[in-house]
């Protein structure tokens, strides 16, 4: 794999788990009507991030590199 290509999957990763946590924030915060909207919207980063660390798996990738490692999707959104 180049560089580029490392540096792409690493930094998408990141920026995926950061829009993940504001998405659960935004789910806090929302309001009464809001609420189911931004728990699908929270619930689709989940399953990306699963099939995200399923794939690295898959393609023998460590999850350390794409910023994965560490970040379990149901503790870390769910709960």
């Amino acid at each position: 794999m180049s560089d580029a290509h490392r540096y792409y999957l690493r930094d998408i990763a990141f920026t995926i788990k950061e829009r993940a946590l504001d998405a659960k924030k935004d789910y806090q915060n929302s309001s009464e009507n809001g609420k189911a909207f931004a728990e699908g919207y929270l619930a689709a980063y989940h399953h990306i991030i699963n099939m995200m660390k399923n794939q690295a798996v898959s393609f023998n990738l460590d999850e350390k590199d794409i910023c994965l490692d560490n970040f379990d999707p149901f503790k870390e959104l769910i709960e």
